[in-house]
């Protein structure tokens, strides 16, 4: 059995904290440079090499590529063979409030939803964990801002609207969404489960590469189906037309009741970070 001490946790996150927010991820990039080269109309062209310059200017100074450093999400994959020397929320806690200090980074999380006073440290976080077989512990930090947060959509949808009802659903979320959550997009889409399932199965979707496709061909294809009608919708970067609305999508499904067709969309901008390390 594997012991990991509460110490190794807290600097583990502290410094996925720091990288998430300064680099991109190397798909996502990739989906970003990509969509530069492809992208036929001059407007939308100019601003995507304007996001592009604003990327390279971050890693080159080490700061954040966006003023909203996010609400720290922190999903773990902790193997059922490792013990945890200490306290293992208070640990990841810490590591949250070392990193957004060490870093700089903006702090944004306010105690309680109506009476709004900041903690001053950007915790505590929101922890997701997973136990799996094995004696690793995977961490990986993705800060979410806010602005794409509120795009954000679910709907408990009826059985009889099918797949049709599903990609309408999704469609629409990015129409209303419009320029809103600073496209080019990244969606993570739920599929199934329950009302409080299907967000989750949201947000994890997008830890997925973006050139990595869902297993099952039938969700794969899904999942150009709705990039490419996502895409003729001509929101555009930031909202000023062209053809790249949405960088790339990943839809994860659960199990649901003979009565319901739980979606949900996790809208994030093209900002959209993560960070992993396994211990």
């Amino acid at each position: 059995m594997k012991t990991i001490s509460a110490a190794d946790l807290t600097r583990t996150v502290a410094r996925l904290c720091i990288q998430a927010n300064r680099r991109l991820p190397p798909d996502v990039a990739a989906a970003l440079d990509r969509a530069r080269g492809e992208e036929p109309w001059p407007l939308a062209k100019s601003t995507l090499d304007l996001l592009w310059d604003n990327l390279e200017l971050a890693d080159a100074r080490q700061l954040p590529i966006c003023q909203d450093t996010g609400m720290a999400c922190v999903f773990v994959e902790l193997g059922q063979e490792v013990h945890i020397e200490g306290n293992f929320e208070q640990a990841i806690h810490e590591g949250v409030r070392q990193g957004y200090g060490e870093g700089y980074l903006r702090k944004s999380i306010v105690a309680d939803p109506l009476r709004r006073v900041n903690t001053g440290d950007n915790t505590p976080a929101a922890i997701t964990l997973r136990l799996v077989p094995g004696e690793d512990c995977r961490i990986t930090v993705a800060p979410k801002g806010f602005g794409s947060e509120n795009m954000s959509r679910l709907g408990m949808l009826k059985p009889a609207d099918g797949v049709e009802g599903v990609k309408a659903f999704i469609v629409e979320t990015v129409r209303l969404a419009g320029s809103n959550p600073c496209p080019p997009t990244v969606l993570g889409i739920g599929i199934g489960g329950s009302f409080d399932k299907v967000a989750a199965l949201a947000k994890h979707a997008l830890l997925r590469p973006l050139d990595e496709p869902n297993p099952d061909p039938f969700y794969a294809q899904l999942e150009q189906e709705l990039l490419e009608e996502i895409n003729s919708l001509g929101i555009g970067p930031q909202g000023f037309g062209g053809r790249t609305t949405c960088l790339g999508l990943s839809i994860e499904t659960a199990p649901t009741h003979v009565a319901g067709l739980p979606v949900a969309v996790n809208v994030s901008c093209h900002v959209t970070r993560r960070a992993t390390a396994v211990l």
